[in-house]
């Protein structure tokens, strides 16, 4: 019986050594999570004697080989489509063959259709989104950049202006020479249906001030109010009246303006073109009048030109947002998925840095980053294998010597056979 349980004990130290020499081999594989090998006793068992305090160990066998989910340390590598998940959860990936897998290894890669994949081509799931990054379904599906054409152009529809005229400014008739249009000013660009950029010139000419005027109760005193004339055109000797911009004595706007017009500023499109021409907003609730200079703090629209893909990023929520070569931006390239399970160990590990459900594991437990039990995601970064270098290289020393202890076990049973056979 020497032998058998000196040889389980060889077996035994053996796979302990392929357990340790596969965690050292992956010590720089990304996403790789250690394992250990634990084992348990063999005892003989016979009828009425199985459980009595003299029945003798048979030897020890291999119970499972179970692995450490902890944390890796992150390491910064400056590449995008580097993903790392710093808390729980996998990446939910599918397999070429159509079956999903879970994964903590975040190297992925941009094939030629815009999917995102992995380095074994298994596509990267996650969640739709809209152009603001809000979810829009609840079914992961595989995440697609839309790296081919270019996004649509889109024509200007609203403007918002922030900006303050001058207080001090004389009424514009009331001086010789009168003051000329162009002395308050600015521009913007606009865009048609078709992309094509447009300046946007707008002129302010001040045309009246009146002072509070009191007056005895019951009669209500006579507010102050000044009025500015808002003209827009290519030059200020071509500019078009489009209405007044009033204040009152506060220097605040008052509802009673009658810029922008309530049907919008009407934009023309250069002659030759086939572009109808359209009314934008314009917000100007912001607009001010005080006693400082002409300044313009804020002049925006919301039209662009198209644009190709140029870039993307990836925030810690997940959510991929998309550069192109207009100067706009995009979250519609959908939100990374990250799975949990119930039992991790029950998953099975498939090679690759990929495992996959199990009756052990559960069923996945799906979310987004950063929300319940999940982590956030680094982009321009990796998690590293968590096996602990220096302890493997002490726990391989001691699986040599208990390989070396149970050879001699065996040695010592032949020995005492050897004995045997030689009594005379």
């Amino acid at each position: 019986m020497s032998f058998q349980t000196g040889l389980s004990g060889l077996s035994a130290s053996s796979q302990s050594l392929d357990v340790i020499g596969n965690n050292i081999a992956n010590a720089n594989t990304v996403g790789m999570k250690s394992s250990r090998g634990e084992f348990s006793d063999l005892v003989a068992s016979a009828i009425g004697a199985g459980g009595t305090s003299n029945t003798a160990g048979i030897g020890v066998a291999l119970s499972t080989i179970s692995q450490n989910f902890s944390q890796g340390n992150v390491s910064i590598t400056g590449n995008t489509l580097d993903v790392a998940v710093n808390g729980g959860g996998f990446f939910q990936v599918t397999k070429t063959d159509g079956t999903t897998a879970y994964t903590r290894d975040g190297q992925f890669k941009l094939d030629k259709d815009g999917n995102i994949v992995n380095n074994g081509g298994s596509f990267l799931m996650g969640y739709p989104t809209d152009i603001n990054g809000v979810r829009t379904s609840q079914t992961p599906q595989n995440l697609v950049v839309p790296t081919g054409a270019p996004i649509a152009a889109k024509q200007t529809s609203a403007i918002v202006a922030e900006f303050n005229l001058d207080a001090r400014a004389p009424v514009a008739t009331s001086v010789t020479p009168n003051t000329p249009l162009s002395t308050y000013g600015t521009s913007l660009t606009v865009f048609d249906s078709q992309g094509q950029p447009q300046a946007l010139n707008l002129y302010f000419k001040r045309i009246a001030s009146q002072a509070a005027v009191a007056a005895a109760p019951p009669v209500a005193a006579v507010p102050g109010i000044d009025k500015w004339e808002v003209y827009t055109g290519s030059t200020a000797a071509t500019a078009t009246l489009q209405g007044q911009l009033q204040f009152d004595q506060n220097g605040v706007r008052l509802a009673s303006s009658t810029f922008p017009p309530a049907a919008g500023l009407t934009i023309t499109p250069p002659a030759g073109t086939a572009v109808q021409p359209f009314a934008v907003t314009v917000d100007t609730a912001s607009v001010t009048q005080y006693g400082t200079n002409f300044a313009v703090s804020n002049l925006s629209q919301d039209g662009y030109t198209s644009g190709e893909f140029t870039g993307l990023a990836i925030d810690n929520k997940g959510v991929i947002t998309t550069r192109y070569s207009n100067g706009q931006t995009q979250k519609s390239g959908g939100m990374i998925a990250l799975a949990d399970f119930r039992n991790v160990q029950g998953l099975a590990p498939v090679g690759g840095g990929e495992f996959l459900e199990s009756y052990k594991s559960g069923a996945p437990v799906l979310g987004q980053p950063t929300v319940g039990r999940f982590g956030e995601l680094r982009s321009g970064a990796v998690e590293e294998s968590n096996v602990d270098l220096t302890a493997e290289l002490v726990n391989m020393m001691t699986a040599q010597r208990n390989y070396q202890a149970n050879a001699q076990t065996i040695k010592t049973q032949d020995q005492v056979m050897s004995t045997l056979v030689n009594l005379r």
